[in-house]
């Protein structure tokens, strides 16, 4: 699908690499770029957000690329994202659309799929209006008599009904898991779950510590649904493995609740393995970004133990970084050449026994 994508610079000094990673959102859905447009502005123009001159400019690039949606860069209102689209004669995705859309293309278990509809639901009973614009050109005829607000109505109704509905099923899903989580805690097996932005490299991690094949793979969103596997670790014994779905910056709160229950496993966790892509531009902002998620979902006073992931691409070596008690604070590995993954496990061996050796390799790390 041919896509024209809108961006609004604010004046970020990272709006580059924000603006790089919503093309990745878009390729990940499916979008072929055929053209950008860029506004800078101080403050959002309450009608179309980008103001006047830029829809004009936008509506002759649509034009000229015959591009079949646009594609937004920020959440729109309902009405910014209505009056863009009489203006542009085109569908209009925001970023809050957009990745509800990934989501809804990758979940694949039972649990995901009833979530990703959850949100899109919740999302669309704020935007029902739009849906029935066509309809106010029409003057009477068979079929089209007063469907205006008493159709509104019932779609309103219906949503409700729906949402309470895939509520009660998510629900049971999270009662279920409570059962097993319980099952797995009389079984004295230490709880650790992968956490992290996404496309941070958990999935990979996952698969390389448990021997599975969990997809993974270079794009935002590719681990949706959240796998749990059980594996031996010296001096640990048996721990249960949790590979959860990634965060973003500005995560939809619709998302945040409706995946509430598959981030059950990482609230439950007795130790969160934060991966952090040690390559990104964007490292520290994307650990603050994780930061905020865990502590919205109750996580944020679970331990942590931060692996920095990816340092191939850096050319560095695989090490630890111990903080002033002696504690493991920080692992640098490569997840995709196997590189560090014993210090991994000495990591959470160390966590389990409660014990924090003394610091042998303690200096900062210089990042090129």
């Amino acid at each position: 699908m041919k896509a024209i994508v809108i961006g609004v610079d604010a004046g970020s000094p990272d709006y580059a690499l924000n603006r790089q990673e919503f093309d990745m959102l878009a390729r990940g859905a499916g979008a072929q770029i055929v053209g950008q447009i860029t506004a800078k502005r101080d403050r959002p123009d309450a009608a179309t957000y980008i103001g006047s001159g830029k829809v004009e400019e936008a509506s002759a690039l649509v034009e000229a690329s015959d591009a079949d949606v646009v594609l937004f860069d920020q959440p729109l209102s309902p009405a910014q994202q209505r009056n863009l689209e009489r203006k542009l004669n085109r569908r209009v995705v925001d970023r809050v659309a957009l990745i509800l859309d990934i989501f809804a293309l990758r979940a694949k278990s039972h649990e995901g799929k009833l979530q990703v509809e959850l949100a899109q639901l919740q999302h669309l009973a704020t935007r029902l209006t739009r849906l029935w614009t066509h309809l106010e050109r029409q003057r009477g005829g068979i079929g089209m008599r007063g469907p205006g607000e008493s159709q509104l109505e019932m779609d309103r109704r219906m949503i409700g009904a729906k949402v309470r509905v895939l509520r009660e099923r998510l629900d049971k899903v999270q009662r279920q898991r409570v059962t097993q989580r319980r099952a797995r805690a009389r079984g004295a097996a230490m709880s650790v779950s992968l956490v992290g932005y996404t496309n941070a490299g958990k999935s990979t991690l996952f698969n390389a510590l448990t021997r599975a094949d969990a997809y993974a793979a270079d794009q935002l969103f590719a681990t949706l649904d959240t796998t749990t596997r059980r594996i031996w670790i010296e001096n640990a014994g048996s721990i249960t493995l949790s590979d959860t779905v990634g965060f973003i910056r500005d995560l939809p709160h619709t998302l945040i609740a409706a995946f509430r229950a598959t981030l059950e496993e990482a609230i439950h966790a007795d130790l969160l393995l934060h991966v952090v892509d040690a390559s990104s531009e964007q490292r520290d902002d994307q650990i603050r970004q994780v930061q905020e998620v865990l502590t919205e979902i109750g996580a944020s006073s679970i331990p942590q133990i931060l692996i920095y992931n990816k340092i191939d691409n850096l050319e560095m070596p695989a090490r630890i970084e111990r903080d002033s008690h002696g504690t493991i604070h920080k692992v640098f590995i490569s997840a995709q050449r196997r590189e560090g993954l014993n210090l991994v496990r000495q990591a959470i061996a160390e966590f389990a026994n409660g014990a924090g050796t003394d610091a042998t390799n303690d200096q900062t790390l210089q990042f090129k």
